[in-house]
């Protein structure tokens, strides 16, 4: 099976079969971060592909602050963590054991 889930790019006629450059990597990053983040799952093969030492610059350059699913691949790259800019609920945000969860 192929790890790359043509669903990730809607707008194409044909996904691409082959991610090359950086930035395409962090375009696939990106789209697939915030599929991840609405509940739809990468393939268990994305999940391997991605967490391989050569993606850790397209994950760094992706910047998706949004997504938590990003914020976890960061953290699988071994990348400084940076700030969470999504959205807490109010009825969470001033509980104490919200940096616990």
């Amino acid at each position: 099976m192929e790890w790359i889930d043509g669903a990730l790019y809607p707008e194409l006629d044909q996904p691409p079969v082959q991610l090359v450059t950086v930035d395409e990597c962090a375009d696939f990053i990106a789209r697939m971060c915030a599929a991840w983040d609405f509940g739809i799952y990468p393939y268990p093969e994305t999940i391997l592909e991605v967490r391989k030492s050569e993606w850790r610059e397209a994950v760094d350059r992706c910047r998706l602050l949004t997504s938590h699913t990003y914020h976890l691949l960061r953290r699988w790259h071994g990348l400084e963590p940076l700030p969470y800019l999504g959205f807490v609920p109010a009825f969470v945000r001033d509980d104490p054991y919200l940096s616990r969860v």
